[in-house]
């Protein structure tokens, strides 16, 4: 626990500072995620958007501390869970990962989905005891009462014939099955945090919106805060109220849904939203796409890691790094066009 004070009405659920997950391998250290700031408000969802490899997933499992160590280690910063029922502060990051406090938080005050739910399910224990064994574990419940929440949890996800499927076993299940009841898991024990990572993307377009239809729901329900990780620009304007936009382990813009779609600020953020079809809009029918590879994540890089791609990179752009600032109302960028070097906004 930090010396912080303890958590208000107006604290955030979960502040991550600097944070800066290094692998160190034989030949190489790869920064998957180097230097990202965060912070999470109660009964809100944050869409974590960008390329593949840009470092959406790592953080998630930063988060949650299920990243084998080593060869990945926590070199810097804060992840701190401000924990109102226990009116106390928790900087996960310094916690051990297979102590009782982690092991404590997660499941029972932040639970993950991830994309494939056949990996995550053990093929040799029916759903029931699967989602019987979480609730027993967190919420201290006898074997019988945790089968009870098991069933009550996958007729919550509206899962068919949910006295049925307490007796199956994950085989057995379709894949949006499947993710129900990884969804029903995540929420038996009532997280304050619940992280989906790309959570719709092994699913047919019928089923995730689905899915999508019952997080909403859910967390309408429970009150839990969601962070969605995705490269699906189409999901987080459906299911989030801010996002946030990854480039190779950093946030280079962050903002409300509806300002960031509109009113988009980071060249890469543009670049983004310029390869998404929409249609029905005059200008967009031609797909824009970002030129340039991401580098590695083996690479240092000396000032903005977009400026190799970006079209309106200038001098100070690979010399200096930017920092994350708020330009306006709501709206934070970390591109030297809105610093005090830039040209400034518009």
């Amino acid at each position: 626990m930090t010396n912080q004070a303890p958590p208000t009405l107006n604290t955030p659920l979960l502040e991550i500072k600097n944070l800066k997950t290094y692998f160190f391998l034989e030949r190489a250290t790869v920064r998957a995620v180097d230097g990202v700031d965060l912070t999470l408000p109660h009964k809100t969802t944050m869409g974590v958007v960008g390329e593949s490899g840009c470092g959406k997933s790592i953080t998630a499992m930063t988060i949650m501390r299920l990243l084998q160590e080593p060869p990945g280690k926590i070199v810097e910063g804060e992840i701190l869970l401000h924990r109102k029922a226990h009116n106390d502060v928790v900087d996960i990051a310094r916690l051990d990962r297979k102590g009782d406090m982690m092991r404590e938080i997660r499941g029972g005050e932040i639970a993950i989905v991830f994309q494939e739910p056949m990996t995550s399910l053990n093929p040799l224990y029916t759903i029931g005891d699967q989602i019987a064994e979480s609730v027993e574990v967190h919420q201290k419940l006898g074997h019988a009462a945790a089968l009870d929440r098991a069933l009550e949890m996958l007729t919550k996800v509206q899962i068919s014939a949910p006295k049925q499927r307490m007796k199956e076993f994950p085989h057995q299940l379709s894949g949006g099955m499947r993710q129900r009841v990884m969804i029903a898991m995540a929420l038996s024990c009532n997280p304050s945090i619940l992280i989906a990572d790309e959570p719709t993307t092994a699913l047919d377009v019928t089923v995730q919106s689905q899915i999508l239809d019952l997080m909403n729901q859910l967390q309408a329900d429970f009150g839990s805060s969601i962070i969605l990780i995705t490269h699906n620009l189409g999901v987080v304007s459906q299911m989030a109220a801010e996002v946030a936009v990854m480039y190779l382990g950093k946030i280079v813009e962050r903002a409300k849904t509806h300002e960031l779609y509109h009113h988009p600020l980071h060249p890469y953020t543009v670049g983004l939203l310029n390869s998404v079809p929409v249609l029905g809009r005059k200008g967009k029918n031609i797909l824009i796409p970002i030129q340039g590879m991401v580098p590695p994540a083996t690479e240092k890089i000396i000032g903005c890691a977009f400026a190799p791609r970006c079209p309106r990179a200038m001098k100070i752009c690979r010399e200096q790094t930017p920092q994350l600032l708020e330009v306006q109302s709501g709206q934070q960028v970390s591109c030297w066009l809105y610093g005090e070097k830039g040209a400034g906004i518009g």
